[in-house]
């Protein structure tokens, strides 16, 4: 008798539409693994939360919200995201987003960057396993990752377990770059020490926190097939959707643990701009000489994996709104070769030397903090400042950075799921 089972129907294929599935697809995300395999599905108990956002999607472009509907029907109680939102819409730093009740898909939605950026009892009270599916960055500041150790924690408490859905990490995992955040600049943008660009997928990054932070939440990680760590997004053959407002491509992704240090200065990053952490610049920069002179620093050097040209440009919004800038962009050439923080803290000691009292450190509050200078949460110290304010040099520099790293490097190599 023919199978009259549909593509809707079938546990292997829910969520996945053939049709649009890249052919050169060498990577299944956690979530595509689950959708496919009745063995995974299994592990998922009772009823169950889901923390998404725009792109917790499969590579067919469907929304993991709608996939998990189907497979699971009333068992899917709840939806949580994180900072910028279930449609990731909102903007950086303190731009909340509401809770609200989703009516297509019937199910309200809780924001965990909100007045809360916990999920409450009340929360959790009618879930037995929540679901956790993020497009990380690999990058220490980007928020995504402490939204799951906050989640760990609260469903510690609660008796509730976590699942991560694994995905790739876009900077790929084996470098490991920037110093290690101290706890005296403690943020929601470093909850705990960790370096800039830590080299670990999302589910390695959770599975360091149950070794090592005290996470005892029950925790299974779904890892991916296919992914190797010395992949770059784009050899993943996965689509591209925006993770957060301002990242419209894996190249930004690239820069940004460099260049997010303009977040604590009067430099624009290229908000309100189309390749936001790419383009940087300041109405009193002059781009052609500065541009010159940063690329002969970077030569000299040795720094590898980007190339420089002189830009202008004019802000929509944030920084410097209507008023022309100018800088440079940052194209990435060889992203295995590529050291965006150290490129960062360059590009930072080479503008406070060009513009002297121009460049200013952005005041408090920022990510919540109302006493430490923005600058100094985002490097996690107040070292870095102080060695651009003294014109540092570069053996200072890689000094900084290294502290305390064969000891991460162990601890990190205990929870590695990839080769």
């Amino acid at each position: 008798m023919e199978n009259s089972t549909t593509d809707s129907q079938n546990p292997k294929t829910a969520g996945l539409n053939s049709k649009s599935l890249p052919l050169n697809n060498r990577v299944e995300t956690g979530l595509s693994r689950l959708l496919a395999d009745p063995s995974i599905q299994a592990r998922i108990q009772g009823n169950i939360g889901y923390l998404c956002h725009s792109a917790s999607v499969t590579p067919g472009l469907e929304h993991g919200a709608l996939a998990l509907k189907r497979l699971f029907g009333p068992r899917l109680k709840a939806l949580f995201a994180p900072q910028h939102g279930f449609a990731t819409d909102a903007q950086d730093n303190m731009i909340e987003s509401p809770h609200f009740y989703h009516p297509y898909l019937q199910l309200p939605v809780y924001s965990l960057y909100s007045e809360t950026r916990v999920p409450t009892p009340q929360m959790l009270e009618h879930i037995d396993t929540l679901v956790i599916d993020l497009q990380d960055n690999g990058t220490r500041v980007y928020t995504y990752i402490w939204t799951m150790v906050l989640v760990l924690e609260a469903c510690a408490r609660a008796g509730v377990g976590v699942v991560i859905l694994d995905r790739p990490n876009p900077l790929g995992g084996t470098r490991v770059e920037g110093n290690i955040s101290e706890m005296e600049f403690r943020s929601f943008i470093g909850w705990r020490p960790l370096p800039m660009r830590h080299g670990m997928t999302i589910g390695e990054v959770a599975r360091f926190a149950s070794a090592h932070w005290g996470m005892d939440a029950p925790l299974d990680v779904v890892p991916m097939s296919g992914w190797q760590r010395a992949f770059g997004f784009s050899e993943c053959g996965l689509p591209w959707v925006l993770p957060s407002p301002n990242f419209p491509t894996p190249d930004t992704a690239m820069v940004y643990p460099g260049t997010v240090l303009l977040e604590g200065t009067n430099i624009s990053e290229g908000r309100g701009t189309t390749r936001p952490f790419e383009l940087i610049g300041h109405p009193n920069l002059q781009a052609f000489p500065f541009c010159e002179s940063f690329n002969q620093r970077l030569n000299k050097m040795g720094l590898k994996g980007c190339m420089l040209r002189p830009a202008a440009f004019i802000p929509t919004f944030d920084k410097f709104q209507g008023q022309v800038c100018q800088g440079l962009q940052i194209h990435i050439a060889d992203s295995r070769a590529c050291n965006p923080w150290e490129l960062g803290q360059w590009l930072l000691h080479s503008l406070y030397r060009e513009l002297g009292l121009l460049l200013e450190w952005r005041q408090p509050p920022f990510e919540y903090v109302e006493d430490i200078l923005p600058i100094d949460l985002l490097n996690g110290s107040a070292n870095f400042r102080a060695w651009v304010e003294k014109q540092g040099s570069r053996d200072e520099l890689l000094g900084l950075q290294y502290a305390g790293y064969p000891e991460f490097m162990d601890r990190r190599s205990e929870v590695l799921l990839y080769g």
